[in-house]
């Protein structure tokens, strides 16, 4: 009996100690953050040399490149919640599944693995990853209350985290798990394919968007290119590296507020 307790509680250590995800976290390796940061420098470098015409005033501008990673952590992390939220529906769907059938949250947590398995090929997949952990905590008498729990505070979801509070309030007064589960599969369901049409509606804009992006960067190449005299003005004084300047800072907040506008929340 002691012997079984003890690896009771070495395998709830082994579990902690394997990389359970933190979804509102991410650290990107170091190999992986130098290339960001080399590749927001060139693009910073370039955007400088053709506003300014000087490698010395582009090199000023390399430096706003560690920012960069900053930026792209943010967009990995909402990419993989948004990933384990679709995938977390298919779960739910899953689950209901298994309780109509008869099963108890429990037992139905191993049939849900088993259709996630069929559903996503590779086990490379966050939420076979997530179910997997579940089903090791329920063998270690853990609650299926506890696990879900923990999987919403580490997701930082807000379906995720509405499903395992009325999961735990039905457990607690004997409520309906199937019709909750069911429901919160087609609420999530419901607003993914909102999500979606929206970005499918917004997709022109979104690629007016990049063109504006670009096209001030474009004229002031051809502009360069075609009349070198007229530009010549804005290269060589104060007050054109003045305006120069006062352009680019106009540019990127432009693009960065445009940016907040199509970030649509449902």
């Amino acid at each position: 009996m002691e012997s079984k307790t003890l690896s009771i509680k070495e395998e709830k250590a082994s579990l902690n100690q394997n990389v359970l995800i933190d979804y509102d976290v991410y650290i990107m390796k170091p190999l992986e953050k130098t290339l960001y940061i080399l590749l927001a420098a060139a693009v910073f470098f370039t955007i400088g040399f053709i506003f300014y015409q000087s490698v010395i005033l582009a090199l000023l501008l390399t430096p706003f490149a560690l920012f960069y990673p900053k930026i792209k952590t943010k967009e990995i992390i909402k990419r993989r919640k948004k990933l384990l939220n679709i995938q977390f529906k298919d779960m739910l769907y899953a689950l209901s599944s298994s309780l109509t059938a008869g099963k108890s949250p429990e037992t139905a947590f191993s049939d849900v693995l088993k259709d996630l398995k069929v559903l996503y090929p590779t086990t490379d997949v966050y939420i076979i990853k997530e179910v997997e952990y579940i089903i090791r905590k329920l063998n270690m008498n853990e609650t299926v209350e506890a696990a879900l729990d923990d999987l919403a505070k580490r997701s930082k979801i807000e379906d995720v985290q509405n499903f395992t509070e009325v999961f735990k309030t039905c457990k607690r007064t004997g409520g309906n798990l199937v019709n909750v589960t069911r429901n919160s599969s087609d609420v999530i369901s419901e607003k993914i394919e909102i999500v979606e049409d929206i970005n499918t509606i917004i997709a022109a804009k979104k690629f007016e968007h990049k063109i504006l992006s670009i096209m001030p960067i474009v004229m002031i190449v051809i502009l360069t290119l075609t009349t070198e005299d007229y530009m010549e003005p804005l290269f060589n004084t104060i007050f054109g590296r003045l305006m120069m300047t006062v352009a680019i800072i106009v540019m990127a907040a432009g693009y960065f507020i445009s940016q907040k506008i199509m970030d649509i929340k449902v």
